[in-house]
């Protein structure tokens, strides 16, 4: 019986880009599983036949030599697709085994040919470092030094992991690919090499140092340049100062996140800072002017309103926290705290009572607050 054109076969036309013919094969290959097929006795040849198609299509040089030849370019057991097609070594275990890498290949993280399943080299881990710094620090930008423990390249094999800086060779148990793969009904079950772990390749004399690891635990000494403007939770990326990769893989990154310790002067709120300053009652009265501290070591003087009550706040332009990528700093926000004097002298009483007498319409919130008192209690007794 003649053979069906391969792009008949799974529904595609003559140049066909490779995505459409992949995506037509997988289409093919749902259609006729086996599971969905029970009442189907021509399902199995279908899908070896499908299979056969997508074999040579996929093939750039294959393809080429169908589309010049047709099916003649591979008779005689030269060069077809599996030696010949599925008629030779064909049962439909092994048919399905194709599909099964075709489909699922890229999800277990295996290439089909030429050993994708190595992992020769691999990035090194990445590392985090909690630093704290004051205000101050925060303010102006600091330079530090930390000691970070981490895996450091190992210099006896240059990190190959083999005494004397020898390559590694080729794991005998999966050749290279970093899997191996076992037969079990319908699927090709892969699994991790139990030889080289995955790796493709073995080490015959481990490096004395290292003990074949390829990196040795190492304290370093890295300064660290801490920008201004930075608060809690920034976070400083340093590349390629993490662990060392290995067998010459990249270093990872080493990541500094920043916690800024609390002031006793100054709350922060992103840009802004807020500084309580405690003012006697004479003062917040009378008004006058008081001297503040500024976060940057200096002083600035500010007037107080006269009768300011707690809790009255004054803005100092350009007098918060610097902004971290650029643009105008913060503000700095007085907040007045009227302080009631404590341990009064007998004298001192005595003029606080006279003070208090002559007073008596020189609080305005304290007589709108009884007078609604008072409406209150009177509305409850009615």
């Amino acid at each position: 019986m003649a053979k069906r054109d391969y792009y008949e076969v799974l529904g595609v036309e003559r140049g066909a880009t490779d995505a459409d013919i992949k995506k037509a094969f997988r289409r093919k290959a749902r259609e006729l599983h086996p599971d969905s097929n029970s009442d189907n006795p021509d399902a199995e040849s279908q899908f070896k036949e499908a299979n056969e198609a997508y074999d040579v299509l996929k093939d750039a040089d294959k393809k080429a030599a169908y589309d010049r030849f047709g099916h003649a370019a591979f008779e005689g057991g030269g060069g077809g697709p599996r030696g010949g097609g599925f008629h030779q070594q064909g049962d439909f275990a092994s048919a399905f085994s194709d599909v099964f890498d075709d489909l699922f290949g890229d999800f277990m993280g295996g290439q089909r040919g030429g050993g994708g399943g190595r992992q020769r080299a691999s990035r090194g881990s990445d590392l985090r470092y909690n630093m704290r710094v004051n205000l101050e620090e925060a303010f102006t930008g600091v330079q530090k030094t930390i000691d970070v423990p981490t895996s450091v390249s190992c210099a006896s094999c240059s990190g190959s992991g083999a005494e004397g800086g020898a390559e590694p060779v080729t794991c005998p148990t999966c050749s290279g690919m970093g899997k191996v793969r076992a037969q079990q009904g319908f699927f090709t079950v892969e699994r991790t090499c139990p030889t080289c772990s995955g790796l493709g390749q073995i080490i015959k004399n481990p490096c004395t140092s290292c003990h074949g690891k390829g990196r040795v635990e190492k304290e370093r000494s890295l300064s660290v340049n801490i920008p201004a403007g930075v608060e809690t939770g920034t976070r400083i990326r340093l590349a390629g100062e993490g662990d060392a990769g290995t067998r010459g893989g990249p270093s990872g990154d080493l990541y500094i996140f920043i916690e800024v310790t609390e002031h006793d002067l100054f709350q922060r709120d992103a840009q802004h800072l807020f500084c309580q300053v405690p003012v006697s009652v004479s003062s917040a009265a009378l008004g006058g002017d008081i001297e503040v501290p500024t976060i940057d070591g200096g002083r600035s003087r500010v007037k107080v309103p006269a009768g300011s009550q707690t809790g009255k706040q004054m803005r100092l332009r350009g007098k918060g926290m610097p902004a971290l990528r650029g643009g105008p700093a913060g503000d700095m926000f007085i907040e007045l705290v009227v302080e009631t004097p404590v341990n009064l002298t007998s004298r001192q009483k005595e003029l606080l009572r006279e003070f208090d007498k002559l007073s008596e319409e020189n609080n305005p919130r304290s007589t709108t607050f009884f007078s609604k008192v008072k409406s209150f209690w009177d509305e409850m007794k009615g």
